[in-house]
C-alpha cells in the first residue's frame, strides 16, 4: 500500500469513495464538480502554485495493483478566505445569595478562533480494507508530510471529528439545535457545506451565546463526543498528542482536537535516514516512510530495522518508494511507544 498525491485520474474512484461514506465527511461530497476542482487545487498545492490560504493537500491510499481505496488530506490553513466556525464551549455562572441559588450553565459561543490553522481531514477508507497497518498509514502519513515540509503548515493542526448521529444519519443536537435556525436537514446541511456553500451559516445562525439548558438532553449528551465509528481514530490522534479544548462542531457538536505541529509524535520523533535494502529481520519494527519528495510524494508503511544510521526495509518497500538503497527517507515508528503494533 501506499499514500501518494491524488491525481485527476484518480476522479472516478474518489466519486465512489465518496458515495460510501455517508452522512458527516463534509470535505468529500458526492459532486463530481467539486471534487474535480478541488483535485485540480491539489496538484496546484503539490506544484507550489497555491497561497497556503489555498493549499488542500488531497492524497490516496493505492493497493499494489493501482486501486485507490482510501483518502485523506491536510488544509494549508482554514479560515482566511471564509470565515470558520465552530462552538467553544464555556460556562455562565448565575447566583444569588438571598435565594441560596448557584447554577453553572455550559454555554455555546459562536468562535472563529481556530481561523488560520492547518487543518486534518477528508479521512475515508474503504471498509473491506480496514485491517493490519492501513488505517495508520492512511492517517498518519499526514503527520510524515507536514514533518517534512512543517513551511507549508501552521504552527496548529487540528482536526475535526464526526459527530453523533443515529443509523438514519440524524443528529440530537442537529434537531435541537440547528434545524429551528436552518429548516433543512441534517444532511442538506452537511452537504451545502460540504461543496463550499457556507455563507447560510453566517446569515442564519444566531449569533449570541447558546445556553445549553435549553437543548434535549439527547443533544446536550453528545456535546464534544465522536460517532462510534471515528472512536479508533479520535483514539489514535490522541496518542499523537492531540487533545480537546472544548470547541465544537456547529452542526453535530463533534469535537475539534488539536495539537501544536512540532509537538506532534509522529513529527517530533521523525528523522532522516539512508535507505538501504536487505532484509529488515523478525525483530523489525513498523515504520512509516517518507520518500522526501513532494510532487511525487509516496510514503508506505513496512517493517524495519535502523542499523548504523540506515534504515532497512525489504525490496517491495523500496520499490513502493520508488527508491534505492542509498537514497535518503524520512521515517519514525508507525506506532507511538505504548500503542500496539
Amino acid at each position: 500500500m501506499i499514500v501518494r498525491p491524488v491525481r485527476s485520474s484518480d476522479l472516478p474512484a474518489l466519486i465512489e469513495l465518496a458515495r460510501s461514506t455517508g452522512t458527516g465527511l463534509t470535505t468529500l461530497p458526492a459532486n463530481e464538480g467539486r471534487l474535480g476542482h478541488r483535485v485540480g487545487w491539489a496538484e496546484k498545492s503539490f506544484r507550489g502554485e497555491a497561497e497556503r490560504a489555498d493549499t488542500d493537500y488531497l492524497f490516496v491510499l493505492e493497493n499494489d495493483e493501482g486501486l485507490v481505496v482510501g483518502i485523506c488530506a491536510i488544509a494549508g490553513a482554514v479560515g482566511l478566505r471564509e470565515p470558520w466556525y465552530n462552538y467553544r464551549v464555556g460556562l455562565t455562572v448565575s447566583a444569588s445569595q438571598e435565594l441560596k441559588i448557584y447554577r453553572e450553565i455550559p454555554t455555546l459561543f459562536l468562535a472563529n478562533d481556530l481561523t488560520g490553522n492547518s487543518e486534518l481531514c477528508s479521512l475515508f477508507l474503504r471498509g473491506d480494507y480496514r485491517s493490519g497497518l492501513n488505517g495508520r498509514l492512511l492517517s498518519k502519513a499526514r503527520m510524515l508530510f507536514i514533518a517534512e515540509f512543517p513551511e507549508l503548515f501552521g504552527n496548529k493542526i487540528i482536526a475535526e471529528m464526526r459527530g453523533m448521529s443515529d443509523e438514519n444519519g440524524r443528529s440530537p443536537f442537529w434537531e435541537s439545535l440547528g434545524r429551528h435556525f436552518f429548516k433543512m436537514e441534517f444532511s442538506q446541511a452537511d452537504y451545502l457545506t460540504g461543496v463550499g456553500n457556507k455563507s447560510f451559516i453566517a446569515e442564519l445562525m444566531p449569533k449570541f451565546p447558546l445556553y445549553t439548558c435549553f437543548l434535549s438532553e439527547a443533544a446536550r449528551n453528545i456535546i464534544g463526543r465522536v460517532h462510534p465509528d471515528t472512536e479508533p481514530a479520535l483514539a489514535m490522534l490522541k496518542r499523537e498528542g492531540f487533545s480537546y479544548q472544548g470547541y465544537v462542531d456547529i452542526f453535530d457538536a463533534g469535537p475539534a482536537i488539536e495539537c501544536e505541529t512540532s509537538k506532534i509524535r509522529a513529527v517530533r520523533e521523525s528523522q532522516t535516514l539512508v535507505l538501504a535494502v536487505g532484509t529488515p529481520g523478525d525483530d523489525a519494527t513498523p515504520y512509516l516512510i517518507h520518500n522526501r519528495k513532494r510532487e511525487d510524494c509516496r510514503i508506505t508503511a513496512a517493517p524495519a530495522r535502523l542499523a548504523a544510521g540506515t534504515l532497512v526495509v525489504d525490496p517491495q518497500t523500496a520499490k513502493r518508494l520508488r527508491l534505492g538503497a542509498g537514497d535518503s527517507v524520512r521515517a519514525v515508528t508507525l506506532s507511538a511507544s505504548r500503542e500496539a503494533n
